[in-house]
């Protein structure tokens, strides 16, 4: 259990715990064990074979233990946990690559903060019904959107288009950023409406993406104000950032079980300087991706201010993960692209998490500009 007391004359400050509570690590300990059973290597290469993209069977199995719901309000069968809660669940998808829509209990927070339409809540609880986040335009900040909504009667309609939306052919609804007249808001878009088109978006991770076309789809607004769009996108960004950490972790001790066990002139290349440093240089930086997720994420958790928090998660997860995923390929040599061996999937994953709402450098940018308004 890691605390931390302040050193200050005269002062008695009891320390600081910084473990999970009991309820969090049974969280953790359940999505580890859920997916550690089910998400395998040997079912990836069975969904491979079948030209499956979802894996609903893991999904119903995390459904059932409540953890698709674990943030979501107890009266609306949810878990009544935080925030922190879901990043938890979501460490262990990245941890196995699992195929299920990892976002949709971010956004289905995002409904019950802003619109507790209990109906769609009870079935997002279950995991029956997925809400998906649709904040991509190319070039676009997407608290600063292109499309646009018009008040129509007692609603809204909403017209433009959205690009890499995940697992857009599963979604019920999208949460669309959107333009009005008085700034911008957030609306909630049923994908069965006539005026709503998604065209499937190839990715090298496997994982799905789309672009969604609105014309005129009649919509509900959630929240008031541009707040609404920035609570969604902070805690999208750090659930990134927490699919991340699992990612990298496995990868780094995939590659310290391969390396520890391959042999290069009668002994291990682990003992080898330059392999010893490399995989060293990975732990640091596999360390500082955990550290700085979980606390964007407690953060957030807590509805603290966490803007810059997020952005340095951010950052580390790209650029970081990206020195986690090159290090692991580079170890393990022409290993690690055969792909009838685990490591390609957790670098592409890698990859994909990188570039996904903004990579280093636009979270570099946020910090300067963070620093430079004197807010950081």
């Amino acid at each position: 259990m890691l605390k931390y007391a302040p050193r200050s004359e005269g002062c008695h400050t009891e320390p600081v715990d910084f473990s999970l509570s009991e309820q969090e690590q049974a969280v953790a300990d359940l999505s580890r064990q859920i997916l550690g059973d089910l998400s395998t290597p040997e079912r990836h290469k069975h969904l491979e074979a079948e030209g499956a993209t979802h894996d609903e069977d893991v999904w119903g199995e995390l459904s059932d233990a409540g953890l698709v719901g674990v943030s979501l309000p107890e009266e609306c069968g949810g878990g009544g946990l935080g925030f922190l809660a879901t990043c938890l669940v979501l460490e262990e998808i990245g941890r196995t690559t699992a195929r299920v829509p990892f976002l949709a209990p971010v956004a289905a927070m995002a409904v019950a903060e802003f619109d507790a339409e209990e109906d769609l809540l009870d079935e997002m609880a279950q995991g029956s019904a997925l809400a998906s986040p649709a904040l991509v335009e190319p070039g676009r900040d997407p608290g600063e959107p292109a499309a646009t909504a018009s008040a129509a009667g007692d609603g809204w309609t909403v017209s433009g288009t959205k690009e890499m939306v995940p697992f857009a052919d599963q979604a019920d609804c999208f949460l669309v950023p959107a333009r009005t007249d008085h700034g911008v808001g957030l609306f909630l878009v049923h994908n069965a409406a006539p005026s709503v088109e998604v065209v499937l978006q190839e990715t090298t991770s496997g994982l799905v993406e789309g672009k969604v076309v609105l014309v005129d789809a009649p919509a509900d607004r959630l929240g008031t104000g541009a707040e609404a769009v920035e609570w969604l996108v902070q805690r999208c960004t750090a659930a990134l950032s927490a699919v991340a950490v699992g990612v990298v972790s496995e990868a780094l001790r995939i590659t310290a079980a391969y390396t520890s066990e391959r042999e290069q002139f009668g002994r291990p290349i682990a003992t080898f300087q330059a392999v010893g440093q490399r995989v060293g240089d990975a732990y640091i930086d596999t360390e500082a991706i955990r550290l700085t997720a979980l606390q964007a994420c407690w953060r957030l958790d807590q509805g603290l201010e966490a803007a810059n928090e997020v952005a340095v998660a951010k950052y580390w997860a790209a650029d970081g993960g990206q020195r986690v995923a090159n290090a692991a390929q580079h170890l393990h040599g022409g290993m690690g692209v055969d792909r009838d061996y685990p490591l390609w999937r957790y670098y592409v994953w890698a990859k994909h998490l990188e570039l996904s709402l903004g990579g280093a450098t636009a979270q570099l940018l946020r910090i300067g500009d963070a620093l430079a308004a004197g807010t950081a």
